[in-house]
């Protein structure tokens, strides 16, 4: 993507980026002697993204005019593109904040401050625990949950059960009390064997892959205060989003999920400092679809320029063929030009179009935020032909890193300052449990039947009428 756009802590954004000029992605016509022949004529390195999508990266010195011309004369290629960079920002509510914050904490001794901090990386995968039954003691607080009907919805529906939600994101705490039971476990592998049992080309893979590092183990990575107001960086941002998919219910303690008995893959391309690239997330997205996942929840996307996304829109199309669905988030406004503020938020995506929720492929969900009055979040992005319905997105509780829960992620109450969990990458974790949900009621539907079951029982709001598809909010009561 060119150009950077404000999304929630929530959402991300897409933008060329100076560390990965180097870096192409390069799509062959044919995987075999060519790629020997490539780099005779061409050097640099070549390694492998998408064997499915005959996708390679090639890292080479090559001016970037040059490199991006290689395609127009080297019949073995069908296209290079530059690897887009994915960077994550803060949301609105700490945006509508940030120069409050950064005065005092300039202003003010630091011990003052409450910094938190960062979580340390990588803890052991620990096994599915039995957990004693009772209320969660949170679940009155999820005007969310409750707006849209998941009570009186896992009452009659298997909530979920069987059908796998991968998180594509910055990884998930795979030992949260709320999560842990519901971690898909990979049935084809041992765990600590060191031995790749399934043969999927991934060693120990057991709920998931970081994509971003390279090893088995997702950790949602998170950074404290001060980290985030200056340098940027991840709060927690893919466990957030895994608790509003699927929480355990009922197991007295925290919150529950919309699709509370569904299973969540834990995909990792975003780090702790916010980035990750296009090839990361295109492995995530093959990687999702090649182990049994049957919903991607994608709360990131860029505003659309005039690069060429054809490597990202090639992994969401092998995704439809398959018959996944991909649920995205419709955004939080835009960037400037340069990318390096925000250009203003409640954008219509229809006249500056969103990737990847606007791309027009059928297994695509877009979702906009709104709050619990029912109006359209100030920052959601929306669409009439391009954003198919609203959902909550506006100061949500779940799950965050260390058996914690937040509606709020930054809390300097003795200075009257509150930044919130809202964006569009919330709205879209309700829409991908309400997806699971379905899904688990009638597993012999079609990837689309189920779509049109969830976007056929939205219920009309006015704030959305002429703004999305359906004209809607998500509302389980139909189902």
């Amino acid at each position: 993507m060119r150009n950077l756009f404000q999304m929630s802590l929530l959402c991300i954004s897409l933008v060329a980026s100076a560390a990965n000029a180097a870096d192409y992605l390069v799509k062959f016509n044919k995987i075999g002697k060519e790629q020997d022949r490539f780099l005779a004529r061409q050097g640099g390195k070549l390694s492998l993204v998408s064997k499915e999508g005959r996708l390679f990266k090639w890292t080479t010195a090559q001016a970037e005019n040059a490199a991006m011309q290689v395609a127009t004369w080297d019949a073995s290629v069908a296209y290079v593109q530059p690897n887009f960079t994915i960077r994550l920002f803060n949301n609105p509510s700490i945006e509508a904040n940030r120069a409050a914050i950064m005065h005092a904490m300039k202003n003010m001794p630091l011990d003052a401050f409450d910094f938190g901090g960062g979580y340390s990386d990588n803890p052991d995968i620990k096994p599915a625990p039995s957990q004693s039954s009772g209320t969660d003691p949170m679940l009155a607080n999820e005007w969310g949950i409750n707006q849209i009907g998941a009570p009186s919805a896992w009452t009659r529906s298997g909530s979920g059960a069987g059908i796998i939600v991968a998180v594509t994101d910055t990884g998930v705490d795979y030992n949260h009390q709320d999560l842990i039971a519901n971690m898909w476990r990979n049935p084809g592998e041992v765990d600590g064997d060191g031995i790749d049992n399934d043969g999927n080309g991934y060693v120990d893979d057991i709920v998931g892959w970081d994509f971003a590092v390279n090893d088995n183990k997702p950790y949602d990575m998170t950074v404290d205060l001060f980290s985030l107001m200056f340098g940027g960086g991840n709060p927690g941002h893919g466990t957030h989003v895994a608790g509003v998919i699927a929480a355990k219910l009922g197991n007295g303690v925290g919150i529950a999920g919309v699709a509370p008995n569904a299973q969540i893959m834990a995909l990792r391309f975003i780090t702790e400092k916010g980035q990750g690239t296009t090839e990361s997330a295109i492995q995530a997205i093959d990687y999702a679809v090649a182990n049994g996942a049957r919903i991607i929840n994608a709360s990131w996307g860029g505003e659309k320029g005039t690069e060429d996304d054809s490597a990202l829109v090639e992994a969401i199309e092998r995704a439809e063929r398959a018959g996944v669905i991909f649920c995205a988030a419709a955004g939080n406004g835009r960037a400037n030009a340069a990318g390096t503020a925000a250009e203003g938020f409640d954008n219509d995506n229809d006249a500056k179009p969103m990737v990847p929720a606007t791309l027009g492929i059928a297994n695509i969900v877009s979702v906009a935020a709104i709050d619990v009055n029912e109006q359209l979040g100030v920052f959601s992005n929306w669409g009439a032909r391009s954003v198919q319905l609203g959902a909550p997105g506006v100061k949500i509780l779940s799950t965050v890193p260390g058996d914690r829960y937040q509606d709020t992620v930054i809390d300097l109450g003795f200075l009257g300052i509150t930044a919130h969990w809202d964006g569009t990458s919330m709205a879209t974790p309700h829409v991908a449990g309400a997806l699971a949900l379905a899904w688990s009621d009638n597993p012999n539907m079609d990837y689309q039947q189920v779509i049109n079951s969830v976007l056929g029982a939205t219920k009309p709001v006015s704030a959305l009428q002429g703004k999305t598809v359906t004209g809607g909010r998500l509302d389980l009561s139909g189902l």
